[in-house]
């Protein structure tokens, strides 16, 4: 008998439904069955995409939790319910299945009744997230990232439609998906669930418009059929406005009035590691962000480069046993923006930190940067945050890169404590 034919006795078939017999999927179903499937009851959002998913998803519960809901979050940052958020000590979005049933079993204790769960590619095609009852599906967009597990670009995004096929196999659900219609995927994300709204800057069911951005956040109109919602978040650069439409769209979606969306959205104050601002009251400026791929290095480099007064000084590594091909990538991408790259480790693991340097550095080389120049190779992360942060002048800004709100760094001999953040504040103060 068949391992699909032998789990069909032990699950309703909606559930059963939904399965492809690959990955983790027995490990899933069993602390599914052991744990009394501890996600039936909760209605749960999730937040899936290369780059956003995190900054969207506390959007989405900071604007949950000041409508009064009763509201748990996990994401790569922290996880937690309402106004109680504990950081996220795993070096991964989404934890182990055993894990994650206990942590839905605590929510449930909680009274929670919304659960905003972001969620990876690699846990869809593993079914590590299998019996977690989807009700709504957002997407933020789909961009060059982790080919080196799933190959190709189209297994990758049939990945992240699994979550919109989910939220659609769940007939107790919204059965509903928020989808980015500036992505090329649109459409294919959109027809996999029977409801969905899309939204756009100037494309989709929700566009934006009168849009005022500074260092600090932006305000705009989003415009959904005669509604007219007057936005302002405080998360800078332009790709957070596309942020806070997913999570707009989504508080259309549950139901939510234009009152509690505005305000809501308005609520959050920032997101650690995400354009975190270095302010130890120095004349230039240093900021924490956890981009790591080509497109999110492109959309922050576009956004930033127009309004730095002096240098832009870009730090950033590319981590060991992760796809090799994006590394070139971004040295290029930095090496056209950036004034001056200083490349650095990011999580190397067991991989030769050197010669990832030299393979992001051959991007940025083609870009025409030259060592010891404006390319500087630093390997200890530490060392290359003290270099970056020493190069900056009146006006310039340093831009720390990869590692965001992480508490780990992987080396060959494993983890180790790291706080980028921190260390951030000290090189400004030990200058």
């Amino acid at each position: 008998m068949s391992i699909k034919s032998s789990l069909k006795k032990l699950m309703p078939t909606a559930l059963f439904e939904q399965i492809e017999p690959t990955g983790h999927l027995v490990e899933a179903v069993l602390a599914n069955v052991t744990h009394g499937f501890p996600g039936r009851g909760l209605k749960v959002i999730g937040v899936t995409g290369t780059n956003g998913k995190t900054s969207t998803s506390y959007l989405i519960h900071r604007m949950l939790v000041d409508a009064g809901y009763n509201t748990g979050l996990m994401t790569t940052v922290a996880y937690g319910v309402n106004n109680d958020i504990r950081p996220q000590v795993h070096h991964m979005t989404n934890v182990p299945v055993g894990e994650l049933m206990e942590r839905l079993k605590w929510m449930k204790s909680q009274g929670v009744e919304w659960l905003v769960l972001e969620t990876t590619s690699h846990a869809l095609a593993q079914n590590r997230v299998w019996g977690v009852p989807y009700s709504v599906a957002v997407l933020t967009n789909i961009t060059h990232e982790h080919l080196d597990y799933h190959k190709t670009f189209e297994r990758y995004r049939e990945a992240k439609r699994r979550l919109f096929k989910l939220a659609a196999a769940n007939k107790r659900g919204l059965q509903m998906g928020v989808v980015n219609a500036d992505d090329p995927a649109a459409q294919l994300f959109a027809g996999t669930v029977p409801h969905a709204i899309t939204y756009g800057v100037a494309n989709g069911d929700m566009q934006a418009s009168d849009i005022t951005s500074t260092p600090e956040g932006s305000d705009f109109t989003a415009t959904y059929n005669d509604r007219r919602l007057k936005l302002h978040v405080n998360l800078p650069g332009t790709f957070n406005i596309a942020n806070a439409m997913a999570a707009a769209a989504t508080g259309i979606a549950v139901g939510l009035s234009d009152e509690q969306i505005e305000k809501g959205i308005a609520a959050l104050s920032g997101v650690e590691g995400r354009m975190t601002n270095i302010d130890e009251g120095q004349d230039y400026s240093v900021i924490v962000d956890f981009a790591h791929t080509p497109d999110s290095f492109e959309k922050l480099f576009k956004d930033l480069k127009p309004v730095v007064k002096g240098k832009l000084i870009v730090m950033f590594g590319s981590a060991g046993r992760r796809d090799e091909a994006k590394r070139g990538v971004q040295g290029k991408l930095a090496g056209e923006y950036a004034d001056e790259v200083v490349v650095t480790e990011e999580d190397d693991r067991d991989i030769d930190g050197v010669e990832i340097m030299n393979q992001i550095a051959a991007g940025a080389e083609a870009a025409g940067k030259v060592r010891d120049k404006d390319l500087f190779l630093v390997h200890d992360r530490t060392e290359a945050i003290n270099f970056a942060v020493g190069r900056a002048s009146a006006g310039d800004t340093v831009l720390l890169l990869g590692k965001g709100h992480e508490k780990t760094i992987e080396r060959a001999d494993g983890e180790h404590d790291w706080d980028e953040i921190g260390t951030a504040h000290a090189a400004v103060k030990n200058r």
